[in-house]
């Protein structure tokens, strides 16, 4: 019985591999390489929910990913953390799975499992979003989660989100707030589901970034800057005209690249787009890229009118500031 009813969940839980092609969700295609790429991703998150969504215990899973290409396999295990904290939501007794994941193996990936929770959270109804995030513990990185929030709904309501570039007020989680910042995260979000939108043509990114209101700007750079860097799809020269584009926002873009890069190495799986987006963004390695997102963590306790992740934000891309703002 227990095995039909994680068939069931599977079933319930993961869309249909439709959902990630290219042509389904009418974004713009660049070339057929780019298209691979980012179809890719998405057919290797969905592996990821479907393993989680139908395990009989967490640490059935992960064996199966090793069997995607580096580049693939975060995606794999933000999807993993999607579906585990779904199956969490849903079921009777205290969550376990999420938080067994993150102390497991999604401890490597951390980056890209607190954004599988946003995703789950974008999926559920708001009275399951306690129990979906159950694993979001981490003060300083659980801000991850809206990030993921805002990237879904732009991924999947892309009219609403991009095109007619809704804007979210008011944001009801964390509970403690700020509200606020909660808004600014979701948008670094939209800003990375953006340079899917955009079929990673950088000057399609960067138009769609500027039809929003000028106050937006900074996090929807910032997240499609993270997004060229984890996922790529562009050449040097194209990455090298989006940060142009960035203007005034470029120490952000750069700061995210460098997030991106601190998730790539931390799981063991840096690739060669992730170090040529870091040459571009950031002026430098990706592995020294990663090391300056160690050395700017700040004390989650630290007096500030702003939370340790904005602080932590601010500070990296004081770090990169002339480097990038020299490329503008």
């Amino acid at each position: 019985m227990s095995g039909i009813i994680r068939g069931f969940r599977r079933r319930l839980l993961t869309p249909d591999i439709s959902q990630t092609r290219v042509s389904v969700r009418g974004f713009h295609v660049k070339g057929p390489e780019s298209r691979d790429v980012l179809e890719s991703v998405g057919a290797s998150f969905l592996a990821g929910l479907s393993s989680a969504a139908g395990a009989r215990r967490v640490t059935d899973i992960g064996v199966e990913f090793a069997g995607l290409p580096a580049r693939f396999q975060g995606f794999a295990y933000e999807g993993a953390a999607m579906g585990f904290a779904m199956v969490d939501a849903i079921s009777p007794g205290t969550p376990r799975r999420s938080p067994e994941f993150l102390a497991g193996s999604g401890d490597r990936h951390v980056y890209m499992a607190y954004v599988g929770i946003g995703w789950a959270m974008a999926r559920l109804p708001r009275f399951l979003w306690g129990r979906a995030s159950a694993g979001a513990t981490d003060p300083l990185l659980r801000w991850l989660v809206l990030d993921g929030y805002g990237f879904h709904q732009a991924y999947f309501r892309t009219a609403e989100y991009v095109t007619n570039r809704r804007s979210v007020r008011g944001f009801p989680w964390p509970a403690e707030g700020p509200t606020w910042y909660a808004d600014r995260v979701v948008d670094q979000g939209i800003g990375r589901a953006i340079w899917f939108v955009a079929g990673s043509d950088p000057t399609l990114a960067a138009d769609l970034i500027d039809a929003f209101p000028v106050t937006r700007h900074q996090d929807l750079y910032s997240g499609a800057g993270l997004a060229a860097t984890y996922a790529g799809g562009a050449t040097a020269a194209e990455l090298a005209l989006f940060l142009r584009r960035s203007g005034e926002h470029a120490p952000f873009v750069a700061q995210a690249s460098a997030f991106a890069a601190q998730a790539r190495v931390r799981a063991g799986l840096l690739t060669a787009h992730t170090e040529l987006a870091t040459d571009v963004f950031c002026r430098t390695s990706a592995v020294e890229a990663a090391r300056i997102t160690d050395e700017e963590i700040p004390p989650v306790t630290a007096e500030s009118d702003l939370p340790a992740y904005e602080v932590w934000r601010r500070a990296i891309a004081a770090r990169f500031r002339v480097d990038a703002g020299a490329q503008s």
